[in-house]
């Protein structure tokens, strides 16, 4: 059986982590600053903390924006359903927003409609590697806490004073403040932890007072650092994996019924990096794959019944599973069955495919080819 999902722990991590136990220092210390510091070279933030959850970084992110007890914070019905879980247990109102059923990510009127109803604050989850429309978001003026465990690496085009293409804008440094899950099926994962960002100084001046302040408890241990470290850095190598097999699947469903989600919410255009190194040291080029999103999984929303997609998919050896399972409204869907539609219909319709690096030749072939004869 070809299962859904996979971490991508190679020899490297695996050494990485064996270090750490043989050196006998498990706790947080100098592997957390060293992932630290790899965090802001990666994301061009100016600060970071580690933590042990990703109710933590949030936490302190909402004390370092000073947001007011028992605020409204508005989260999307499909985003994890710790959001809404930690929104009440910090004493807040969680306001679950409906999706654009063409990327299942909230969008600036949806928004808006939120902040007519009473939304204060957005907690954004960026899921499936997909980045909503950035600008017109922002431009509504609220605060932001961008959820970048599923869209990491994601960027925005970007235009200079001139027009011409400038450097494109990283998925986290767009909110007040910025939080990366390291779960076990974060696109970055470190077996558990988070890391909350701030994307420029005037940020992090803030948020460093209440970093300097967290006990040893909440901070994510070395062992989990060491392992954060090595996904960072294999990173590109990762992501260049699953854009090439995610190409593949796209080609495969192009002929059929069902549909993929829209990934060019943003305006403007990337162009593909001029070279990319091969395994073997080549240089080679791949301008058709997706520069913009990350490949986090590979989503695909069904015309059919799931059941009768998932039994066919079985008798193949592939496993599929619901995409949105544990979001917020699998955890509150009697409570959220008429206010959001259309989150409720991709919550019904939507599976997804094994997509990771670890995939052989042989098995992407097999789910290429069960892709194009789905029910």
């Amino acid at each position: 059986m070809i299962h859904t999902y996979s971490t991508t722990i190679r020899r490297k991590e695996m050494d990485a982590v064996l270090t750490c136990m043989v050196d006998e220092k498990i706790g947080p210390g100098e592997l957390n600053a060293r992932f630290i510091q790899q965090v802001k070279q990666f994301f061009g933030c100016d600060g970071a903390a580690a933590l042990r959850s990703p109710q933590s970084a949030l936490k302190l992110a909402l004390r370092a924006i000073d947001f007011e007890q028992g605020g409204t914070i508005m989260i999307s019905a499909l985003a994890p359903s710790w959001h809404y879980q930690a929104v009440e247990d910090l004493g807040y109102v969680p306001l679950v927003l409906d999706v654009d059923e063409a990327t299942g990510l909230v969008n600036a009127e949806i928004v808006q409609r939120g902040i007519n109803h009473g939304g204060r604050l957005l907690l954004l989850h960026e899921s499936m590697g997909i980045l909503p429309d950035m600008e017109s978001i922002m431009a509504l003026d609220i605060p932001v806490i961008e959820d970048i465990s599923r869209s990491a690496g994601a960027l925005v085009p970007s235009v200079d004073e001139k027009g011409e293409a400038a450097e494109p804008q990283k998925a986290g440094s767009f909110g007040v403040y910025s939080i990366l899950g390291l779960e076990e099926r974060d696109v970055i994962t470190a077996g558990g932890g988070a890391v909350i960002m701030a994307p420029s100084r005037r940020e992090w001046i803030v948020l460093k007072k209440f970093v300097d302040e967290i006990p040893s408890v909440e901070q994510l241990p070395d062992i989990n650092c060491a392992l954060g470290l090595v996904q960072l850095k294999e990173f590109p190598r990762n992501e260049t994996a699953r854009k090439e097999i995610f190409a593949l699947y796209k080609r495969a469903c192009m002929s059929g019924r069902h549909k993929l989600f829209s990934r060019s919410n943003n305006t403007g255009e990337l162009l593909a990096p001029e070279v990319q190194k091969g395994e073997d040291g080549s240089e080679k080029q791949n301008a058709a794959l997706d520069y913009t999103s990350t490949m986090s999984s590979f989503p695909l929303v069904l015309t059919s019944a799931f059941k009768d997609v998932k039994q066919y998919a079985a008798k193949k050896d592939i496993e599929i599973v619901p995409a949105y399972e544990d979001s917020v409204i699998a955890l509150k869907q009697e409570l959220l069955e008429d206010s959001c539609i259309r989150a409720k219909s991709l919550f019904l319709r939507c599976a997804l495919f094994p997509l990771y690096p670890r995939l052989s030749h042989s098995n992407i072939a097999k789910i290429v080819k069960v892709l194009g004869t789905l029910p």
